[in-house]
């Protein structure tokens, strides 16, 4: 079976234990394009077959979230469900004095990536650390914030929906608001709600997934809409993995033959050439 399925993850579930469940169900090869911690919720991106090819280029895309952050308490782990290593004051929770504080995360920066994350340094994931009680130095990561609004305010919590670069962590967006706050936060709940343009309303249930064979797959070339796409109606110099002279500047494009993604190819020295088949 081959395809691009996007289902609601569930709370309480690894991403890993999603993949696992859907890979027992259809017997071919899982993969996913980006992990959602256990506790959070929402769009999650799942490659089928032949279809797992394209992961490293659904990686990159914007994503979209509906965050809750607490004041007054913060974590080892950066959420709600860590343990409280420090308690702060709760400052008077007006929208007047939220939303520059919101405002002040549009745009580009550096973040410092949390050490409860996935990402290797010296062929370790940094959480393995952090159960050993390791810490290391984690280099700064570019991250972008394209639009952030303040949803609503309950009691200590700010609820928001933001849209940010691929290798964003929320967590530590929550964390930097209580700085900015003059106070400590963390995230007490998240919500995926776009990879894109693909959003939670084209979801299906886990459930759903796991109890029927009649999938609803997501059209590829709607998913890698983000690269220039050229469709070509004789692919034979793509199969013989030809370069070709193209006026991009695109650092990718995707060749397209019978509506179905073909190759990826990557500019090198003023041409294109083959970067990764998908036949």
């Amino acid at each position: 079976m081959d395809g691009i399925l996007c289902i609601n993850k569930p709370a309480n579930m690894t991403s890993f234990d999603v993949c696992a469940q859907i890979r027992r169900k259809f017997h071919c090869k899982v993969g996913h394009t980006g992990t959602l911690d256990p506790m959070a919720t929402g769009v999650m991106m799942i490659t089928l077959g032949k279809s797992t090819k394209l992961v490293q280029y659904l990686t990159h895309a914007r994503k979209t979230y509906q965050a809750v952050c607490r004041l007054g308490v913060k974590t080892n782990t950066g959420d709600i469900w860590g343990e409280v290593t420090e308690r702060g004051p709760i400052p008077e929770l007006m929208e007047g004095s939220i939303e520059p504080v919101l405002a002040s995360f549009l745009g580009k920066s550096m973040q410092q990536p949390p050490m409860i994350s996935a990402i290797k340094i010296d062929g370790k994931k940094l959480y393995e650390y952090a159960r050993k009680n390791q810490t290391i130095d984690v280099p700064m990561r570019p991250i972008e914030v394209f639009s952030i609004k303040l949803d609503g305010i309950r009691e200590n919590e700010l609820v928001f929906t933001i849209e940010v670069s691929a290798g964003t962590y929320i967590r530590t967006i929550c964390e930097d608001i209580g700085v900015r706050m003059n106070t400590v936060a963390t995230l007490s709940g998240l919500e995926r709600l776009a990879i894109e343009d693909i959003t939670i309303n084209q979801t299906m249930e886990l459930d759903e997934v796991l109890g029927t064979s009649d999938l609803m797959f997501v059209d590829p070339l709607i998913a890698l809409k983000k690269y220039r796409q050229i469709t070509v109606e004789d692919p034979t110099f793509i199969y013989h993995g030809k370069k070709v002279d193209l006026p991009f500047q695109d650092d990718k494009i995707l060749f397209v033959f019978n509506n179905e993604p073909l190759a990826f190819y990557k500019k090198e020295d003023n041409l294109y050439r083959s970067e990764r088949g998908l036949w």
